[in-house]
């Protein structure tokens, strides 16, 4: 593991979160040594960018293969031959861009997605940028007393949310399954544990959580807009500029992303694979 690790070279994105990894061609270096170096790089800086990784479908696949076990997302169909592959799309008469607001992955559903991989087929020549935000900064970050009082809390999420704030991603004009009219509910402790890195992190996000379970809506609005902004202050994000054939793999347990909204007039491309996930859990049960 240290020779390979020696071998590549780890640029971090921030001071909080992401990393760029550099030094390894996917086409030729992938060997179980390699895929647990990165594992390991990623579960310390959430999100990992690998540029220059000219993968087809089926490569892409493999890859992701390594880290997790791919999972057909609810509401999208995939590419051709390959169900477990999406496209990000948008066109450049398109105004709304795919998941436009910070959030984590289908927070609605009961086992979230451990992690999301993309790829970027088309770029527009400017714009585009993804955010990352860290929950565990966001929850490192509250006073003792809001940790505690966060703590025995869960979050009602739901996929009708994410439709009225554009997040549905859904795309229900021309790629929708049977599911994309559904709504989904899912109930996380709103303090979840990292399964793998046993931390904390703050685990709700404006597109998807209503409220806490017990809580009325206008109760836990007023916190929730705390919580929603605290998580997302500059000093707990990093930005990644996309290139044609950049990779970028994040954990979707503790890591909120952004994708902006900047590039009207323009295609932009890519291909995603989500990996399935476990139950959030916050040590209680």
């Amino acid at each position: 593991m240290m020779a390979i690790l020696d071998k590549l070279n780890v640029v971090p994105m921030s001071g909080t979160i992401g990393a760029e990894v550099q030094g390894l061609d996917l086409l030729h270096d992938q060997t179980p040594e390699l895929i647990a170096a990165l594992r390991e790089i990623w579960l310390e800086y959430g999100v990992i960018a690998l540029r220059n990784q000219p993968l087809d479908p089926a490569q892409f696949q493999a890859f992701a293969e390594q880290f997790g076990e791919p999972v057909e997302y609810p509401f999208v169909k995939g590419i051709e031959n390959y169900p477990k592959i999406i496209q990000v799309l948008k066109l450049p008469h398109e105004r709304h861009n795919f998941g436009g607001v910070w959030h984590t992955d289908t927070a609605y559903l009961q086992a979230p997605p451990m992690a999301t991989m993309l790829i970027a087929r088309e770029i527009p020549p400017k714009g585009g940028d993804t955010l990352f935000a860290s929950g565990y900064a966001a929850y490192e970050a509250l006073s003792p007393g809001m940790q505690r009082t966060l703590e025995g809390l869960i979050a009602v999420n739901s996929s009708a949310k994410a439709e009225v704030t554009k997040t549905r991603e859904d795309r229900i004009a021309d790629s929708a399954t049977d599911k994309a009219r559904e709504v989904l509910t899912g109930e996380h402790p709103v303090i979840r544990i990292h399964p793998e890195t046993g931390r904390k992190s703050l685990y709700v996000n404006t597109a998807h959580t209503t409220h806490f379970l017990g809580w009325t809506e206008a109760e836990s609005q007023p916190l929730l807009d705390f919580l929603f902004e605290h998580q997302t202050r500059p000093e707990f994000t990093c930005r990644f500029s996309w290139q044609v054939n950049s990779i970028v793999l994040w954990d979707n347990r503790c890591v909120l992303h952004n994708p902006i909204n900047d590039y009207h007039g323009y295609k932009r491309l890519l291909h995603r694979i989500t990996l399935k996930g476990d139950v959030p859990h916050n040590g209680s049960h």
